[in-house]
């Protein structure tokens, strides 16, 4: 089967947010999709092993803020590759508090307010069907597709994603490899006009933004 007709389907980029105990985590999604619009019904796919997942089953309400095409590609890494388990994401982030949850509001469309009404188990995923109680206009922006983020900021899924499909392992060439563990981005010394080994200390991953001592050699 070919994953890659997958990526043929059209999505948006968004972040989740939730809080709990004071405890704010977030992360970036990219399958929401809207059921009802008399009723207004919302579903968003999460992976079971994400701490985001884990929380908005406890606290049964959330935020999704719609990214726009102005938002920050630091943002996206922030929330789309790493834990809020491991760090504050709304530390330094540029966010508001609505209905008692945090809200990044860098450059984004508009967000919505919901609640959780069921959670469908979808194997490694779970669904998250919401129903929205508020709905905010932030910035009249051009939402971002996950085409754009893929063709335009050369942005790939994280591991967790619904969408991720592993790059291909065709290429075996001799030269060297690197690979990035936060992302998975890949470093071949045969496409690159700077060997990794001889990249400066402060280099960072084209990608996701991390330093250059989280590459393993392949």
């Amino acid at each position: 089967m070919d994953l890659n007709v997958f990526k043929d389907i059209t999505y948006g980029m968004y972040i989740v947010s939730t809080t709990k105990d004071q405890e704010k985590v977030g992360c970036i999604i990219n399958t929401l999709t809207q059921i009802t619009s008399k009723d207004s019904i919302v579903t968003i796919s999460l992976n079971k092993d994400n701490y985001t997942n884990k929380i908005l089953k406890e606290t049964k309400k959330c935020a999704v803020a719609i990214l726009s095409k102005e938002t920050p590609r630091d943002v996206i890494t922030k929330f789309g590759f790493f834990s809020s388990k491991d760090e504050d994401k709304f530390k330094d982030s540029i966010y508001q508090e609505d209905s008692g949850l945090p809200v990044v509001i860098d450059k984004i469309c508009s967000y919505l307010i919901g609640d959780v009404l069921d959670i469908i188990d979808c194997n490694s995923h779970d669904i998250f069907v919401i129903k929205v109680i508020k709905t905010v206009k932030k910035e009249d922006l051009v939402p971002m597709t996950y085409k754009y983020y893929q063709d335009e900021l050369k942005g790939k899924a994280p591991f967790k994603a619904p969408t991720y499909i592993e790059e291909s392992k065709a290429n075996t060439s001799s030269s060297c490899k690197y690979k990035c563990t936060v992302c998975g981005y890949i470093y071949d010394d045969a496409k690159e006009k700077v060997k990794f080994v001889d990249l400066p200390d402060d280099w960072k991953c084209p990608r996701c933004g991390v330093s250059k001592d989280k590459f393993v050699r392949l």
